[in-house]
């Protein structure tokens, strides 16, 4: 399943970030492969809002269908 696929509450651990490019992007927000992360908000046709060690990250609906991720 791909983050852009998670509902608002919802916990996740990220799994693999496909594209390369998009992966040095996500490391940028502090987002790497093995981490916990919660499905803050999902905006519709816009971002999706993860929330890692209290803080919130809006991440575009092109970096979110690029990471996969493993629900609880």
């Amino acid at each position: 399943m791909v983050l852009s696929f998670l509902k608002r509450g919802q916990k996740a651990k990220i799994v693999k970030i496909n594209h390369p490019i998009l992966r040095m992007e996500a490391v940028r927000f502090g987002i790497h492969v093995g981490q916990w992360i919660e499905c803050y908000e999902v905006i519709p046709a816009g971002p999706i809002i993860i929330k890692k060690q209290n803080i919130e990250i809006a991440v575009g609906r092109k970096l979110a269908n690029a990471i996969e991720v493993s629900s609880l």
